[in-house]
């Protein structure tokens, strides 16, 4: 994996952590070929590039000093081929949204969520994402779509690269609340099947020009 992609890796976690996405807990991975680097267990905010963890797709066991939910990133890369980027974070509004909901997935209300996919499923368990099984059953919940929120337990996003990724999670964490606040009124409009299509057909032009914006934010490590 080149320099470029580890640095790459560290501004989407720094970014994430000053955004307010995450406190103690997060990480993000990036792939190539048939290795991950993914976060260290420690505070996204102080990440740099040479903190970075190292691991196999295939691999069983985790190494001294990974998150224990890299599993869950496993598991997806495993199963998404088309994946080479994961964020994982806890947006305020994500518990909420996914602990109201009355379906399997939330609507979407605004245009910027059509980048998360056709909906955003909601994994009903609560269970933190530490063993083979609970990651692999994660995983399909998220299936094809590009965000999944997990009830009480944050959210998941994926991209073809980390800015892109944490990209969608700033969209996951507006989307929540636009539909708790939507919700709390009495009237929610969702999307119709057409807004979404016209929404998803620039998402290429679009999220670059976003995460250009948000990155701004993880350019520096913090000291100490």
């Amino acid at each position: 994996m080149s320099d470029t992609l580890s640095e790459q890796l560290a501004i989407a976690a720094r970014t994430l952590a000053r955004l307010g996405l995450t406190t103690a807990f997060g990480h993000v991975s990036a792939r190539s070929h048939d290795s991950i680097l993914i976060t260290p267990a420690a505070d996204l905010a102080t990440v740099h590039a040479d903190d970075l963890i190292r691991l196999r797709t295939n691999a069983d066991d985790l190494p001294r000093g990974a998150p224990a939910e890299a599993r869950v990133h496993l598991a997806i890369y495993r199963a998404r081929p088309d994946v080479h980027a994961i964020s994982r974070a806890q947006p305020p509004a994500a518990a909420a949204a996914a602990a109201a909901a009355a379906v399997g997935s939330l609507p979407l209300l605004h245009g910027q969520a059509a980048w998360l996919g056709e909906s955003i499923p909601i994994h009903r368990s609560a269970h933190l994402l530490r063993t083979p099984a609970l990651a692999v059953d994660a995983a399909n919940t998220l299936g094809n779509q590009g965000a999944l929120l997990l009830r009480g337990n944050g959210a998941v996003t994926v991209g073809p690269t980390p800015g892109i990724a944490t990209a969608r999670m700033t969209i996951l964490a507006a989307a929540c609340q636009t539909w708790l606040s939507a919700s709390a009124s009495g009237t929610t409009t969702p999307l119709t099947d057409d807004e979404i299509a016209s929404w998803s057909a620039v998402a290429d032009e679009l999220l670059p020009r976003l995460w250009a914006h948000l990155e701004q934010a993880g350019q520096h490590p913090r000291c100490g």
